[in-house]
């Protein structure tokens, strides 16, 4: 611990002395921190900023794209001459209680409506050539797109971003956005109307949600090691074939080479880097886990041996900061008691824990949460929340999340994580059950002893393979990734305005540092550093879009 904290206080130099030599936004007077007392992050799923608000009025969006982002590029780098077919088919399961509508958009289908043109579209469309009517893809979980480190960093193609359709494994489904009707605006919508809409914000990291969960809480990139080795003697962890340019996954023999004959296919896309970051999804090594020990009873084990579970992890996390100088906070998880009661594969479990996602629990990788140690179970105890089962998309259950809500008990910093019913992930969450969702929580807060005092931050952990038309501003080798809707929202929120200030995941690190006079973690340095080697803007700390005293 006294090293970790020495370390701490010399990134916390190193950074000041950097400040000091690149004043820019990211580093003019603080302002009063004081109104805000609570902070609230809502952590959903899987979505682009122009694929959900690209349509939303004095947002950066579609109208804005420029023709270069819009006219995707074939693998040759040569313009496609419309976008290909949607890989496999579109599958779309429609909710309990929904109106029925096609379950399943066939490749050819897809195939004649995609390859007549080269540009965004809305998915609404889609649905209405194909099926003659007019189905509403808002309520639909619609399939899923891949969304990897490396793949993530050839779609946006050096900030061009008009390689989406060729590298995607769905064709030209990414270049798809959803626009509400105008009978039935979804639920967020009416929130970022009322409070700030920021569409300036960035993922903090390329690639998926297990990277960018660890954006989230310590801006920093998983790490291996051992020479991509596993130490527990299993079945070793698969490393990316990289071309020398750090960047582009090498092609196999068998690749299409168009995108309108088929998916790319690559030599190795694997869970390390070539010196050994976790980047693609790895299980914790602490339950609840995919990987968790079948032979043992529940939460008690989880397979150490196995390729894709993750070594425990040490760097330092905003709650270490948040803890040492004594501010509570809580990571609330939707089904969080459930997965670890109902481990997958346990006998007399069938498909257990469908709506619970083990690489959205970023804390569950770290050392300092292992159950095994007295330690561990303090923190586990104190830090990680239940947030219940949620039953509908209007309803927040039952649990110490609800209870601390209505009571006044929040933490000062409070993460929240729904449970995939309802987090807007496509292929197992439709948009229109997560607005609803987080709206509901919202409305919960808003009805909270706390509110008068209280930021929330509503954001998306990544791009979830949909395309968007904005450049990434070029930092580190991390990220930041593609561009992701932001809420926020507050009683000292801007009200009724789109904020167009510069941010990423890790400003929301860099509010709680900053209202809790906290050391700089070692990651928010380095990305400083990057942007401003780079002649990029420092990023904000979301006060760009409040009025603080």
């Amino acid at each position: 611990m006294t090293r970790m904290i020495s370390r701490l206080a010399a990134s916390a130099a190193a950074f000041a002395a950097f400040a000091a030599a690149f004043p820019g936004p990211a580093f003019a007077a603080a302002p009063n921190y004081n109104d805000i007392q609570t902070v609230v992050v809502i952590y959903a799923e899987n979505r682009s900023f122009d694929n959900l608000y690209g349509t939303f009025p004095g947002a950066n969006g579609l109208a804005q794209a420029s023709k270069t982002s819009v006219i995707q590029l074939d693998r040759d780098g040569k313009p496609m001459r419309g976008l290909p077919a949607v890989w496999g088919g579109m599958s779309a399961r429609v909710p309990q209680g929904a109106p029925q509508a096609p379950t399943n958009l066939t490749q050819g289908q897809t195939q004649t409506f995609l390859g007549s043109f080269n540009h965004p579209y809305n998915v609404a469309a889609l649905y209405k050539s194909v099926a003659r009517d007019d189905s509403d893809p808002l309520a639909y979980t619609n399939r899923d797109l891949y969304h990897r480190f490396y793949e993530n960093q050839m779609q946006i193609n050096h900030g061009a971003n008009n390689m989406f359709a060729a590298w995607a494994d769905s064709g030209g489904l990414t270049m798809g956005y959803f626009s509400p009707a105008p009978a039935r605006e979804r639920p967020l919508w009416k929130w970022a109307h009322q409070y700030v809409l920021a569409d300036n914000f960035f993922q903090g990291g390329f690639g998926g949600s297990f990277f960018n969960h660890f954006y989230l809480i310590c801006s920093c990139a998983p790490y291996y090691g051992h020479d991509g080795i596993n130490p527990n003697g299993g079945t070793n962890p698969s490393v990316s074939a990289v071309e020398p340019d750090g960047v582009t996954l090498t092609p196999a023999a068998n690749s299409p080479a168009s995108a309108l004959q088929g998916p790319p296919v690559f030599k190795l896309s694997g869970n390390l880097t070539p010196d050994f970051y976790a980047i693609n999804t790895m299980q914790p090594p602490y339950p609840p886990s995919a990987n968790a020990l079948k032979d043992q009873p529940p939460g008690q084990g989880v397979d150490l041996k196995s390729a894709t579970t993750l070594v425990r992890q040490t760097q330092p996390t905003i709650g270490d900061l948040l803890s040492q100088k004594g501010i509570d906070w809580a990571y609330y998880a939707g089904a969080w008691n459930f997965a670890l009661t109902h481990p997958p594969g346990a006998a007399g479990i069938s498909n257990a824990n469908p709506n619970f996602q083990y690489h959205h629990q970023p804390f569950n990788y770290f050392a300092a949460f292992d159950p095994a140690t007295p330690e561990g179970q303090a923190n586990r105890a104190a830090h990680l929340r239940d947030a219940g089962v949620t039953t509908g998309p209007d309803k927040l259950a039952d649990s110490r999340f609800l209870t601390d809500i209505r009571g006044g008990t929040l933490p000062p910093v409070t993460f929240y994580k729904p449970q995939g019913t309802f987090n807007e992930h496509p292929g197992y969450a439709s948009i229109m059950d997560g607005d609803r969702h987080i709206a509901a929580v919202l409305t919960a807060l808003k009805a909270s002893p706390q509110w008068k005092h209280m930021l929330v931050v509503v954001t998306y952990d990544e791009f979830g393979g949909w395309w968007d038309h904005v450049a990434p501003p070029k930092a580190d080798r991390f990220g930041p990734g593609t561009r992701v809707p932001a809420l926020i929202i507050s009683n000292y929120a801007r009200k009724g305005t789109v904020d167009h200030t510069l941010y990423d995941t890790t400003s929301i690190i860099r509010f709680i540092s900053n209202k809790w006079k906290l050391p700089v973690l070692p990651g928010i340095a380095m990305r400083d550093a990057a942007l401003a080697a780079n002649h990029e803007p420092g990023l904000g700390d979301l006060t760009g879009a409040l009025l603080l005293n």
